[in-house]
C-alpha cells in the first residue's frame, strides 16, 4: 500500500500558480502577502492625497474667486496714453472711503456713501521687476477731471481745477467710479494705467490683521478728538507717543488721522501712510512670499479688493504678486508727486513732475539708473558705441539755476523746460541782473566744473566761466535766442528726476520713525 506524504498539495490556487505570493501557513508565505498589502495601501493613501490636495486647490480658488469683485472697465477713455510707452508695469491703488457694505462700523460716516480717493498711489514696477516707485498723489491736488460714464450711459463734461478725489465719486457708482480715477491719472501723467486695485476700510483692515500687525512710529500722544475733531473733548488715548505695531480698527484710525499730528496737512499723513505701507511690504517679505503665505494674505485681501478685469481672477492676481516677490525692499521707493500750496488746495509744480512722469515712462530709476531690464540698455550701449551729434544729453544728478540775460520774455522758462526734459534739475528761472548778453553763459563754482561741461553738451555755444561762489547757473545770451529749436521728435527723454524730488524719496526699508516729517 502506498503512503502520501503528510504535505499538503501544490495543485495551483486562484490568483497564482503554487500558490505564489499567498499565505500557505509556512514562515516564506506571509511576507510577500503583507508587502502586498502596504503597496495597495500605501498607492490608496497616495491617490487620496492627492485628490484631497487637488480638490482643496480648487476650493481655494473657487473661494479667492468668489471674493474679487471687477469694475467697469467700459467707463476707461477711448483717449488713453500709448500701450507699452514704457516696458514696466503702472499699477494704480486706491484706498477707497466708501462706508457702503459694512464699512461704515469702521470708519464712522453714512452707510450708503460710494465715498472717496482717501488715499492713491501710482505703482510703478521696473521692467527689471528688482525696482519699482509709488507716487502718491494728494487728494487735495488740483486736477483735470476727464469725461467719466454715467450710469445710464452718457458721459460727464471735462471738469478743470477740481480736487483730485472727487474723481472716484464722479461716476455715482462704485463699479464705475475706479475708471473715472483711472482715466484722471492717465490724463495727468500720460503713462497708461495696468491695473487698478480699490482697497477699502476692510480690506485694509484684514490685511494688517493676517500679517500679524504693522509697526508705526508716532510723535505725541493722539487722542480720539484728533481723530475726530468734532468731539467737544480730547477722548481716549488711541496712540502713546513712540513705536508700536497696529493692526486692524487700530491701523485704521492711524492712516486716517490727519488733525492730530503736524500741520493737519493731507501732505503730513501721506507721509505716514508711505511709511505705513512700507512697513506692511517689509511685514509681508519678511514672512516670505509662497503659495503657503500667500494664499491667507490673498483670502483677507480679496474679501474687500474690487479690480480691473485684468486681474479679476484668483490665478491672475496671484501670478502678479509672485512676480513681485525679486522686488528688493531698498529698491522700493515712495515719493509724492511734485506739488505747492495754491490756496486750501495742491497744485502740481511744473516741469518738475512732467519729469518725474517722464523717467518712468524710460524705465530710469529716481537716481537715472536704467532698469528696463537689459534689452533697452545694451540698445543704449550700441547707440554709444557710435556717437552722433544728436545723441541726447543725460543730466541726471546735475541741478542749476536759469537766468534770462536778454529781453526776450519766457527765455528762462523755455530753457528750463529743455534742460528738464534732459534729466537737469531746474532748481529756478529768474531774470539776470542785465538783459544785454550777446553770449550764453555757464557759471560755476568750487567742485561744479564736471557738471558745468554736462550743461555745456546741452547748451552748444555757451561759455564755461569759473565763480568763487558756489552752485551752477546758466545765464541765456542772445546767441541762445537765435539758434534754431530743435525738432520736436529728436528732443530727448528725460533721463532723471529733479533732486529734491528724489532726496525725498523713502525706501521700504527704512526705519519706520526715520526720514518722516509730519507736515
Amino acid at each position: 500500500m502506498t503512503m502520501t506524504s503528510g504535505r499538503r498539495s501544490a495543485s495551483p490556487r486562484p490568483g497564482g500558480e503554487g500558490g505564489d505570493g499567498q499565505d500557505d501557513g509556512s514562515p516564506a508565505g506571509r511576507p510577500g502577502r503583507i508587502r502586498g498589502r502596504r503597496a495597495r495601501l500605501a498607492l490608496t493613501l497616495c491617490l487620496s492625497l492627492l485628490i484631497l490636495v487637488t480638490a482643496g486647490a480648487g476650493w481655494i480658488y473657487l473661494r479667492l474667486n468668489g471674493n474679487i469683485d471687477t469694475f467697469d472697465a467700459g467707463g476707461l477713455s477711448d483717449d488713453r496714453p500709448p500701450a507699452g510707452s514704457s516696458k514696466g508695469e503702472n499699477v494704480l491703488v486706491i484706498g477707497s472711503d466708501a462706508r457702503t457694505d459694512g464699512n461704515s462700523a469702521l470708519g464712522g460716516g453714512e452707510k450708503d456713501d460710494i465715498g472717496r480717493s482717501d488715499t492713491a498711489f501710482l505703482l510703478h514696477v521696473y521692467a527689471d521687476h528688482k525696482h519699482a516707485v509709488a507716487i502718491s498723489i494728494p487728494r487735495d491736488t488740483l486736477v483735470t477731471i476727464p469725461p467719466c460714464r454715467l450710469p445710464d450711459g452718457r458721459w460727464t463734461r471735462t471738469q478743470s481745477d477740481t480736487m483730485f478725489n472727487e474723481a472716484y465719486s464722479v461716476g455715482e457708482t462704485a463699479k464705475g467710479n475706479p475708471a473715472c480715477t483711472q482715466n484722471t491719472v492717465e490724463k495727468l501723467s500720460g503713462l497708461r494705467v495696468d491695473h487698478t486695485v480699490v482697497v477699502d476700510f476692510k480690506g485694509f483692515a484684514g490685511l494688517t490683521q493676517v500679517v500679524g500687525g504693522v509697526k508705526v512710529c508716532v510723535p505725541q500722544d493722539v487722542y480720539a478728538r484728533d481723530l475726530n475733531p468734532h468731539l467737544t473733548s480730547r477722548g481716549t488715548l488711541l496712540f502713546p507717543k513712540g513705536e508700536q505695531t497696529v493692526s486692524g480698527q487700530k491701523a485704521l484710525d492711524y492712516v486716517r488721522i490727519r488733525h492730530g499730528i503736524g500741520d493737519g496737512s493731507d501732505i503730513g499723513r501721506i507721509k505716514r501712510q508711505q511709511a505705513f505701507v512700507a512697513s506692511l511690504m517689509k511685514e509681508v517679505k519678511d514672512k516670505g512670499l509662497t503659495p503657503t503665505k500667500l494664499l491667507p494674505l490673498a483670502d483677507a485681501a480679496t474679501k474687500s479688493l474690487t479690480v480691473d478685469p485684468g486681474l479679476g481672477s484668483a490665478d491672475k492676481l496671484i501670478s502678479f504678486a509672485m512676480s513681485l516677490q525679486d522686488i528688493d525692499l531698498h529698491n522700493t521707493k515712495f515719493v509724492t508727486i511734485p506739488w505747492r500750496y495754491q490756496g486750501e488746495h495742491v497744485a502740481v509744480v511744473q516741469p518738475d513732475a512732467d519729469a518725474l512722469w517722464a523717467a518712468l515712462k524710460a524705465d530710469r530709476t529716481l537716481d537715472g539708473t536704467d532698469a528696463s531690464g537689459g534689452k533697452k540698455a545694451s540698445a543704449q550701449a550700441a547707440a554709444s558705441a557710435s556717437p552722433s551729434p544728436s545723441a541726447p544729453v543725460s543730466g541726471a544728478g546735475v541741478s542749476l539755476a536759469v537766468y534770462n540775460g536778454t529781453t526776450t520774455k519766457g527765455l528762462a522758462a523755455r530753457a528750463a523746460s529743455a534742460l528738464t526734459t534732459q534729466g537737469f534739475a531746474v532748481t529756478g528761472t529768474a531774470t539776470a541782473k542785465t538783459q544785454d548778453h550777446a553770449t550764453t553763459l555757464i557759471e560755476y563754482g568750487p567742485g561744479d566744473e564736471a557738471a558745468a561741461r554736462t550743461v555745456a553738451q546741452a547748451v552748444p555755444g555757451a561759455r564755461l566761466v569759473s565763480m568763487t561762489a558756489p552752485g551752477l547757473s546758466l545765464v541765456l545770451g542772445q546767441d541762445y535766442v537765435d539758434a534754431p529749436a530743435a525738432p520736436a521728435s529728436t528732443s530727448p527723454a528725460p533721463t532723471g528726476v529733479p533732486s529734491q524730488v528724489a532726496d525725498g524719496a523713502r525706501s521700504a526699508d527704512d526705519n519706520p520713525c526715520a526720514n518722516l516729517t509730519y507736515g
